[in-house]
């Protein structure tokens, strides 16, 4: 701003306190959903990741061959909403190489549990902030295939102590 124009700002703020009102200001709805979004897709970047070191550690096992495809899915869908709303990204993912296999598939397993247990809880705090219907709706169903999907399969796994699928698996 340049002239009169960079007082007004700080004028209207005065006149605010002279009037004795204060003047909140509300965040942004695109800042606060675009924060939501990169912070799903970082997650989504992680354990693809993580699912990527798994499958080059111990070959193409279920239940991991099966939710790096949804975990790829998940991210192309934030990356849509993200795309939608204006906000960058880094579309390529920064983790995938840098994150090492647990020892062992159980290992791998139980921290799959893990990883899905705290997915669902980040959806849990950061749904609430969304002011976006879209930006809700999808990351709902990310949660949603998180509770009902991954961490079933993962919990499975842990269950069959680290033993690999058999068969082709349900596919969703």
């Amino acid at each position: 701003m340049s002239g009169p124009d960079y007082l007004l700002p700080a004028l209207i703020s005065g006149l605010a306190v002279v009037s004795g009102c204060t003047l909140a200001s509300a965040p942004n709805p695109a800042d606060t959903d675009g924060r939501a979004l990169r912070m799903a897709l970082d997650d989504e970047y992680r354990a693809e990741a993580t699912y990527a070191a798994v499958i080059d550690a111990f070959g193409e096992v279920r239940p991991f061959i099966r939710i790096i495809d949804a975990e790829r899915r998940h991210a192309a869908r934030v990356k849509a909403e993200m795309d939608r709303l204006g906000i960058t990204y880094d579309p390529v993912n920064p983790y995938l190489g840098s994150i090492s296999a647990p020892p062992t598939l159980l290992a791998a397993c139980e921290q799959g549990v893990s990883a899905e247990i705290e997915n669902i809880a980040l959806y849990d705090r950061l749904l609430p902030t969304i002011r976006d219907d879209g930006v809700r709706a999808a990351l709902s169903d990310l949660q949603r295939a998180s509770r009902e999907r991954h961490l079933p399969a993962f919990e499975r796994c842990v269950a069959r102590g680290g033993q690999a699928g058999r068969g082709p698996g349900r596919r969703r």
